[in-house]
């Protein structure tokens, strides 16, 4: 930033010094300090979007690693994410917590209206059922793990083999090939013993290494109050694909920017850092850069003009 051009300083706010105007960058550990200081909540607001008309989003949770240190845990970051992979919100939480805490203050901010809330195993809990529906008025789509394991041997016990109402989608990429089923069953609440729950679906993937030949499967449970009117296996089975769009954020965050390897550890610093690699991945995506790194590379080519042009900075 010290080597950009008048213009460019101008269009970033610089202030103009001296008789002759000239505008001079902030030093690197100016930068830093604002990083620490700001807050998380308002620069997230910022730069998120807003989950207008969105027909699901969902909830995961990441640490950064790089930003522990001797006496203080890495920070856990909690983000809502729209099925595009765009961040709209992040929360982080409190040290010697969990991040079901945070679920409800990530999400209070936003009309959920008609949105299903799709979250892992973590957050399949009857308080963030019964919040979703009967407060924020809208849905969820929760998976079920071994930590609920009443829930989850009842959800095992159900006769899949007998469900006729199934969904198969097959694929290729990354040197596997995958086939993916989806099984929906009606069920009631009282049978599971969980709140307004009115479907459910096993989900089985089945990946194959090309290359090696390994074959590897996972089962995985899902509940919802979605009934089957309105949330096919087809529609489970697209909702169950967010979930994974948050992980690549995370993936990205960790390998593209290396998260890990950060060096701003200390006061909001990690949680500001991770709003801006959210949005720089969300504002790529949107100009259709399916590489992240190949679009950081077309922005550093022209790096005083062109990354200013992208975020529509006048």
């Amino acid at each position: 930033m010290a080597s950009a051009p008048q213009d460019a300083l101008a269009r970033l706010g610089a202030r103009a010094l001296g008789p002759l105007g000239v505008r001079r960058a902030p030093a690197a550990s100016t930068i830093r300090r604002v990083l620490t200081l700001v807050c998380p909540g308002g620069l997230a607001d910022l730069l998120g979007r807003h989950p207008t008309s969105a027909r699901c989003l969902a909830v995961d949770g990441e640490s950064a690693r790089g930003s522990r240190i001797d006496t203080t845990a890495a920070a856990h970051l909690l983000s809502a994410v729209l099925p595009g992979g765009h961040v709209v919100a992040q929360l982080r939480v409190p040290d010697k917590t969990t991040e079901v805490i945070g679920f409800t203050p990530l999400l209070a901010p936003f009309d959920l209206t008609g949105v299903t809330v799709i979250a892992d195993a973590l957050h399949a809990c009857r308080e963030h059922a019964k919040w979703l529906v009967e407060t924020k008025k809208g849905h969820y789509l929760l998976v079920v793990k071994r930590n609920q394991p009443t829930l989850h041997t009842a959800l095992r016990a159900l006769p899949w083999k007998q469900v006729t109402a199934r969904r198969y989608d097959r694929g290729r990429g990354h040197g596997r090939r995958k086939t993916r089923s989806v099984r929906a069953l009606t069920v009631t609440g009282l049978a599971l013993d969980f709140p307004y729950v009115t479907q459910t679906a096993k989900i089985v993937r089945h990946r194959v290494d090309v290359r090696s030949g390994k074959a590897t499967r996972k089962t995985v449970y899902v509940i919802t109050d979605l009934p089957s009117t309105t949330a096919s296996p087809q529609l489970i089975a697209q909702f169950t694909r967010s979930q994974w769009k948050i992980e690549a954020v995370h993936h990205v965050r960790d390998t593209t920017f290396a998260e890990g390897a950060s060096k701003i550890r200390t006061g909001h610093g990690p949680a500001n850092m991770a709003t801006l690699r959210n949005f720089t991945i969300s504002t790529l995506r949107t100009a259709d850069h399916h590489s992240i790194t190949a679009g950081l590379r077309h922005l550093s080519y022209k790096p005083h003009t062109r990354p200013l042009d992208f975020i529509g900075l006048p």
